[in-house]
Order: C-alpha cells, then sequence, then structure tokens
C-alpha cells in the first residue's frame, strides 16, 4: 500500500508516475522550446487521460477546459494550440522516445529461450465527416464493414456490394512484447495517399522493417497477419536477417516437400495430427481441442527453406497456417510458433482501445503535422497506462481500482489486464482532485 495522507497527496503521487515516465522526453522538449510549452504538453498528456468521451475526446476546445480550467477553457484551447503549432518541435521527437523505451525493455530481457515478439497489424483513421483537412486520403471503412457483419440469430442477409471508402489516414502499429510483461508500444505511425505528404504501404513497411532490423536484428520474432502476406512483402523480409511468423492464406500456393506447387492447405492434406491439445479461447471465453501438423515448404520464387505450421481448432473452424522461418523440428518447437502468433490478438485489442477509450478518429485539425502531433501524445499516453500494469506498479494499481474505479462482478476482478478500469480510475481521481503540474516540472509559477 501506498503511504498517502489524504486524496490530494496520493492524486500528485499517481501524476508523478506519469511525469516520471515522460521525463526523458521533457528534458529533450526543454532543450528545444519554451518551458511554457513544456508545462502545456505534460498539462495536454494529463487532460488526455481525464477527459473520457469517445467521440470529442481530443477536441481541443474540450481538452483546453482540463488543461486549465472550465471558467478558462479558451486560455486553455488556446496554450493547447499554440503547442501544436509550434515549429521547434515535430512528432518524430515522440517516436524516437517510443523507440528508446522498448529498446530498453528488450536489453532488460536475458531468456533466450523465450524470444521477445514484434506484432505487427495496421488499420485506419476514418474521418468520414471532413473533407477539408489537409491530405486525408482514401481508407476502406471497418466502422461500415463492422456494421454489416452477420449476427447470428439477430440479423441475417447483410447489404452487400463493394467496401465503402471514406477519407481517412492509413495507420501501423508495431508492439514489443517481452514474455511474462505487458505490451510496449515500438512504434505508431500515420500516413495518407493523397496530398504532398502521400506515402505508399510498402515504403511504410520497409523503412519500420529496416529500423528493426537496426535495433534489433535476430534478437526478435516478428509476428504478421494475412494482410501482410504476399510475395512482394515475403521476398523483403527474406532479405533481411529477421525470424518471422507470417499467417499464409489457405489458397496461395507454396512448394511441398516433393517440390509440387500447391495451395497452402494441400500441403497437410490427408496428414494425421502430430500432437493435439486443450487450448484455452481466450477470446471466445471456451476449451478447444486443437490439433497440429507441420511440414518442410519453400515459396515458388524463392530458394530459402520454410516451415508450414497448421493449427487445427476442429468443429468447423478454419486452420491456422503458419509460414516461418523458424526451424520446426518438434511438436513443442511448433506449439511455441502457435502461441506466438495467438498473442497477436493484443495488437488488435491496442485499436480497439484507441480507437474508443482513447478516441483516436476524434481529432479536428486541419494540418497534417499537428495532427500527427496529437496523435502521437495520445501513444504516449497508451504506452504510459501500459506501464502501470508492470510489476513495479503494483501497488499504484491496486490502490487505484480499488479506491477509485472498484468492482464486484467476478469477470471484473479476474480480468488479465484491466487497462479499461484503469484509465476510468485515473480520471476520477484528477476530475476530483487535479494534481499540481507546476510542483512535478519544478517550474517556478
Amino acid at each position: 500500500m501506498l503511504n498517502y495522507r489524504s486524496d490530494e497527496r496520493y492524486s500528485q503521487q499517481v501524476a508523478e508516475q506519469l511525469a516520471g515516465f515522460v521525463q526523458p522526453l521533457l528534458e529533450r522538449l526543454d532543450r528545444q522550446m519554451d518551458k511554457r510549452l513544456v508545462r502545456t504538453f505534460l498539462a495536454t498528456l494529463q487532460a488526455i487521460i481525464t477527459f473520457r468521451h469517445s467521440q470529442y475526446g481530443l477536441l481541443l476546445s474540450e481538452l483546453g477546459a482540463y488543461v486549465v480550467s472550465p471558467a478558462q477553457a479558451p486560455a486553455g484551447t488556446k496554450r493547447v494550440s499554440n503547442l501544436l503549432r509550434s515549429r521547434k518541435w515535430k512528432a518524430e521527437v515522440i517516436e524516437d522516445f517510443l523507440w528508446e523505451e522498448a529498446d530498453a525493455q528488450l536489453a532488460a530481457h536475458r531468456d533466450e529461450e523465450k524470444p521477445p515478439l514484434v506484432v505487427w497489424d495496421e488499420s485506419v483513421v476514418e474521418k468520414a465527416e471532413t473533407l477539408a483537412s489537409e491530405d486525408l486520403g482514401s481508407v476502406r471503412s471497418r466502422r461500415v464493414a463492422l456494421l454489416k457483419r452477420t449476427r447470428p440469430g439477430f440479423f441475417f442477409n447483410p447489404p452487400g456490394g463493394r467496401p465503402v471508402f471514406v477519407p481517412g489516414m492509413e495507420w501501423i502499429t508495431l508492439l514489443l512484447l517481452v514474455p511474462e510483461l505487458p505490451p510496449v508500444v515500438a512504434a505508431m505511425r500515420w500516413w495518407t495517399t493523397r496530398g504532398p505528404h502521400a506515402s505508399r504501404r510498402r515504403d511504410e513497411q520497409g523503412a519500420l522493417l529496416q529500423q528493426c532490423v537496426g535495433l534489433w536484428g535476430r534478437r526478435v520474432i516478428h509476428v504478421w497477419d494475412r494482410g501482410f502476406a504476399s510475395w512482394p512483402w515475403l521476398q523483403e523480409v527474406l532479405a533481411h536477417p529477421v525470424r518471422f511468423i507470417l499467417r499464409w492464406p489457405k489458397r496461395y500456393k507454396l512448394l511441398n516437400a516433393q517440390g509440387l506447387k500447391v495451395n497452402a492447405w494441400q500441403v497437410t492434406r490427408g496428414k494425421r495430427s502430430v500432437d493435439s491439445r486443450n487450448i484455452w479461447d481466450a477470446r471466445r471465453h471456451c476449451w478447444r481441442k486443437t490439433g497440429l501438423v507441420f511440414a518442410p515448404v519453400r515459396h515458388p520464387a524463392h530458394e530459402s527453406p520454410l516451415w508450414l505450421v497448421v493449427a487445427r481448432p476442429g468443429k468447423g473452424r478454419e486452420p491456422w497456417y503458419l509460414l516461418t522461418n523458424e526451424p520446426v523440428a518438434t511438436a513443442e518447437d511448433a506449439w511455441r510458433l502457435i502461441f506466438a502468433y495467438a498473442r497477436r490478438w493484443q495488437v488488435e485489442m491496442t485499436y480497439r482501445f484507441a480507437k474508443t477509450e482513447l478516441a483516436m478518429q476524434s481529432p479536428r485539425l486541419w494540418f497534417w503535422h499537428n495532427r500527427l502531433k496529437v496523435m502521437m501524445m495520445v501513444a504516449l499516453v497508451y504506452a504510459f497506462l501500459l506501464s502501470l500494469l508492470l510489476p513495479a506498479a503494483d501497488a499504484i494499481r491496486h490502490d487505484l481500482l480499488r479506491r477509485w474505479c472498484h468492482r464486484t462482478g467476478k469477470r471484473y476482478r479476474t480480468a488479465a489486464v484491466p487497462l479499461y478500469r484503469l484509465r476510468s480510475a485515473l480520471s476520477r481521481l484528477w476530475l476530483a482532485h487535479p494534481p499540481d503540474l507546476l510542483v512535478l516540472l519544478q517550474i517556478p509559477g
């Protein structure tokens, strides 16, 4: 338990965790811009955590009331606007800080038998209500696809037709997953296909891969979903000394052990599972008897030896076809890769949390660079919330959940990662007892 005399003191202690987490970044910003902007930067991070609204969470006019006070909201909005419009700093300074934090956690990992994972995934930021913002591209709407999804027993015959495209930004995320520790945000990057800042998907992915190779080499295993499954991407990956697991579509071609070009599902057709286990499906909360089979393969356009690991969940569920360059000699090797790929679901939860809880699709900013600064500040907030899941923050997390977001249901008490409750507790605490940021920054009032 923490030693605190009052709720005000406890609020200040929790705010010290935020200031301590971003302290190296604040020192770097302090060398680049005015101290008042540094103070506004920290106050804005606190405001993003405090103000919870899925539609208006990142509106400057709303954040301004939390940076100062509701009675002085216009002044607070002006301060945040000055911070974002300042040319003395760029969003890249936050991106570099996140890379350094991920690299520091990786450096502390010593168990070579359990290599860390770098999980990749892509999404979009939809801005369907505007065409005026600078450099918005055309993105495929995930929101419309979700609304069109069939709900068994309730909805049927969903509308068909072509995919719906709306204005927005492309979004790619890398999470570093160290065994027995919470995820770490290694990178979040946004890009567009139109305007002066237009880019290409392959260029953005290639730049991130180059950075990973330069920092970590073969110390990590990269995990990709089917969205990355293509020969051009596989060719780029094989050109670098990286370890990877790639979910391969079942109808994509591979060369089997006899050198025949077949679909992926045909490589193991007719082969009995070499092992099976009852595995807990954390997404659907049930046990599934899952079979396993693996075989050596090659890609038709490359000579590098690869392995295809197939997980068979049974009962009509589609198998996983995992293509990897990790040697698979035993069933235990194959299970290790399957469990590694299963952790990829954490990056899906990252997108869900960022879009719903952190209102990542709500900014209304005209200019591209200002928009990127806000997005990177939200990524920094998310990285801080994840840091509160570390064992070193057990006491703070326990007190926050018990005193400021108490729940009695078994589901909430047994949640492995109560990130939503944690953010709710922080918001309630700082709304009731706003911390003194001047003390944290040691800046005269």
